[in-house]
């Protein structure tokens, strides 16, 4: 009985552990698309106001990029919240606040900065994201991939991440650094969202190439869709973090 005790005792232990390990956070991908002119002005608005008003209303900076392509004037940044349920508190109390009105206001005396809003709402993926994401302080670009699946493959796709393609993608020194799905408000199936990082955009092309034609993954890409496609549509953007941006 002492025996028992004693193992239920640890199993708890390890239970509490793993259910605290889990990231909880809710996240959203925010892309501006900038009026003509205006994305200097947007950056530098986010650098020197938005990024601490954010803070201060208890959301989470997680990432700030413009695309590579030169003639993109986007810009994609990623928050997050402590769960989902703060979301819309915290988002509400950040536009509400006196200081971000006026910066608001006075930044764009001469015209809106921003044409456009995207968002996307996400959850971490905690089978597939790194537990600490070590990214070295070399330059780099990072490439944001969007899978859009075939109806009833997200636990397939899940499996084939999680047990292979991320340590595939690792032989060709492409960097995990952070997986979602996606929270779909009107009861779509989700789509997997990642983010990989790269020495730079040529060596991404060339790794990708690599990883395409390696043994392995043809191998289990093979087996994994025996009973039809995973994938439907990828979506893939090159992407370089701003100066300000946490994640580097």
């Amino acid at each position: 009985m002492k025996i028992l005790k004693h193992s239920l005792f640890l199993f708890l232990i390890l239970l509490t552990f793993s259910l605290s390990a889990q990231d909880t956070r809710y996240f959203e991908m925010r892309t501006y698309t900038a009026h003509e002119g205006k994305r200097a002005k947007l950056v530098s608005r986010f650098e020197n106001h938005t990024l601490e008003l954010f803070e201060k209303n208890g959301i989470e900076n997680i990432a700030y990029f413009v695309p590579t392509d030169l003639s993109d004037y986007t810009i994609t940044f990623i928050l997050a919240y402590p769960d989902e349920d703060s979301r819309d508190i915290l988002w509400e109390k950040f536009v509400n606040d006196p200081e971000w009105k006026k910066v608001h206001k006075d930044s764009e005396a001469d015209g809106p900065l921003v044409a456009n809003i995207e968002q996307t709402f996400m959850k971490i993926a905690n089978d597939l994201s790194p537990e600490i994401s070590k990214l070295s302080n070399k330059k780099k670009i990072f490439e944001l991939r969007t899978y859009h699946l075939h109806p009833g493959k997200v636990e397939a796709i899940n499996a084939r991440f999680r047990d292979y393609t991320r340590e595939i993608f690792s032989r060709y020194r492409m960097t995990n650094v952070m997986y979602w799905y996606t929270v779909e408000k009107d009861g779509k199936q989700p789509k997997l969202v990642y983010l990989l990082a790269h020495k730079n955009e040529r060596w991404a092309k060339y790794a990708f190439s690599k990883f395409g034609e390696d043994a392995d993954w043809n191998k289990v890409r093979a087996i994994s869709e025996m009973d039809g496609p995973i994938v439907e549509k990828l979506d893939s953007k090159y992407l370089m973090t701003l100066p300000f941006s946490p994640m580097k």
